[in-house]
């Protein structure tokens, strides 16, 4: 049976065995391209898009971890400017005491107080303003002196709208008015 075959080969002409030969080839080439190298060069082709992705969210991750220590380090300062300005702003329970403290420094200086009375409070941004009208009468020294204490108190009390009259015409003592406003911090 090989005979049979090799002789039947040996019979077609020459450019005939090379016509089929080129043509197994291509054939097989072919299929070879279609099958095999196409499907593949598409995944590398994928692959590589992925792989140039991914090094992008590696750099940008770098940048972002270069970055992390900074910026916690900016949130450390903040956190602790916060604190710092949280103790400036009392809380809730800390007014009474405030406007006490507040009241004890007026006496300290020398002045009477003839009105005391809390106003109604004004929320702002994240803080609340709250007023307090005052009356007191003393020298005007004794009113300056009670103004610089105010002033040097760790809590923050803004003297407002102040004004000064004499008790009597040519008096040394003066009835002065003014709001005094401290701030609460608005949340939590």
């Amino acid at each position: 049976m090989k005979a049979a075959l090799i002789e039947k080969v040996e019979k077609i002409k020459m450019l005939y065995r090379i016509l089929i030969f080129a043509v197994t080839l291509l054939a097989i080439g072919s299929s070879f391209v279609f099958l095999v190298y196409l499907p593949k060069t598409e995944a590398i082709s994928k692959t590589t898009k992925e792989i140039v992705k991914l090094k992008q969210q590696i750099n940008k991750a770098k940048i972002t971890v270069k970055n992390l220590k900074i910026l916690e380090q900016k949130q450390a300062r903040i956190d602790a400017q916060f604190k710092e300005a949280l103790k400036l702003l009392p809380n809730k329970r800390e007014i009474p005491s405030l406007l006490r403290s507040v009241t004890q420094l007026g006496k300290d200086s020398n002045l009477k107080f003839r009105l005391f009375k809390p106003m109604k409070e004004r929320p702002r941004d994240f803080f609340i303003e709250i007023p307090v009208s005052v009356q007191v009468t003393g020298t005007y020294h004794d009113v300056a002196v009670f103004f610089d204490k105010v002033g040097r108190m760790k809590r923050i009390v803004n003297i407002i709208g102040v004004s000064m009259s004499p008790v009597k015409p040519l008096s040394t003592t003066l009835n002065t008015r003014y709001e005094a406003v401290t701030f609460r911090f608005k949340g939590e």
